[in-house]
């Protein structure tokens, strides 16, 4: 089993993830017999620290969205455990599981798609009150009218529908839906990728400013590297249904261990043209694998260049190569060496 992150004493971990699998079972033929499996997450460990942000971040198909989804047990894990403040949700089922829910919520990446265009904004905040039973009449709709302004909206806008707001109105929404249970942990799947530029930053303060005011814990997902650095307190990289890399935010963006990190950074524009034309970009060849048959050993080395033979043949160990930075790579001190230069 993968060593587990352990920077911080056990009282402020509020989520452990611990070799944490969802592989999606495929079916062909007549009969739909079953011929392989997809390993979506394939054996991922981390810890989130209360209060924190986690950037999970990655290129599409990684696996990113589908690790949020299976903590959530919107997916239950084929193999794995997953620890919310000391009760390991992939144990429980039915009446303890949907208590349980009520402290961990998601916001969706596409605010279009996350919306029954058929029911009121109230309706849609509301709704989750209504499963739980926590808020009733008069009470229901002050709470409504609290989330809305919290997020930014006008409460006289809860009897209107989707489709009159625009898709930052709709994320906020979407938020304001997240919060209604007082959660104390959000997975915020990609919640800014299907907005516009000028919009994606009032999003993020927006999700900012809430973290502080009600002390949340963030899983957030992306695939935009400068948004994460911006938001996230910690970031693990993802490829191909494993972890390559966690660290604090400033270690993973000026001093990567991985190649697959480096690969990602360097593909950030610099808004200087100089220094992007002096900058060395590592350029990946190759298409990514697939998640049906995955290479053997260490995942990355058929797009690697410094991929040798135990690379190959060997899975790399994942392992804290210094203090609270964590790497699978079996060449991993090579770039410690040359850290700087």
């Amino acid at each position: 089993m993968p060593a587990t992150v352990e920077t911080t004493p056990s009282s402020n971990i509020l989520l452990k993830v611990e070799n944490l699998k969802m592989h999606f079972p495929v079916f062909r033929g007549v009969f739909r017999r079953r011929v392989g499996q997809i390993k979506a997450v394939d054996g991922i460990s981390f810890d989130v620290i209360r209060g924190e942000t986690l950037g999970l971040v990655g290129e599409s198909g990684c696996g990113k969205s589908t690790a949020g989804r299976t903590i959530l047990q919107l997916y239950r894990p084929t193999a794995g455990s997953i620890i919310l403040d000391g009760e390991d949700l992939s144990k429980i089922h039915g009446k303890a599981l949907r208590h349980r829910r009520r402290k961990m919520q998601m916001i969706f990446q596409d605010p279009y798609a996350s919306l029954n265009p058929r029911m009121t904004i109230g309706e849609i905040v509301s709704e989750p009150l209504e499963v739980h039973d926590t808020y009733r009449g008069k009470e229901k709709s002050e709470r409504v009218a609290y989330l809305l302004q919290v997020v930014g909206l006008n409460p006289l806008y809860a009897g209107r529908y989707p489709h009159e707001f625009s898709g930052g109105q709709r994320q906020r929404v979407g938020i304001a839906r997240a919060l209604a249970l007082d959660p104390s942990f959000i997975v915020c799947d990609e919640p800014i990728s299907a907005l516009d530029v000028s919009i994606q930053a009032q999003v993020v303060n927006l999700l900012e400013d809430i973290q502080k005011k009600m002390g949340l814990t963030y899983l957030f997902i992306a695939h935009d590297l400068s948004m994460v650095r911006h938001i996230s307190n910690r970031v693990a990289v993802m490829y191909l249904g494993k972890l390559m890399e966690l660290a604090d935010r400033a270690e993973v963006y000026i001093d990567p261990l991985h190649p697959y990190t480096q690969a990602l950074l360097s593909a950030i524009p610099i808004p200087d043209p100089v220094l992007e034309e002096q900058r060395k970009r590592v350029i990946l060849t190759g298409d990514v694998p697939s998640p049906a048959n995955p290479p053997s050993g260490c995942v990355f080395h058929t797009r690697c260049m410094y991929a040798e033979r135990v690379c190959t043949d060997k899975v790399p160990d994942w392992r804290e190569a210094h203090a609270g930075h964590w790497v699978a790579c079996h060449f991993a001190e090579r770039f410690i060496k040359t850290r700087g230069d």
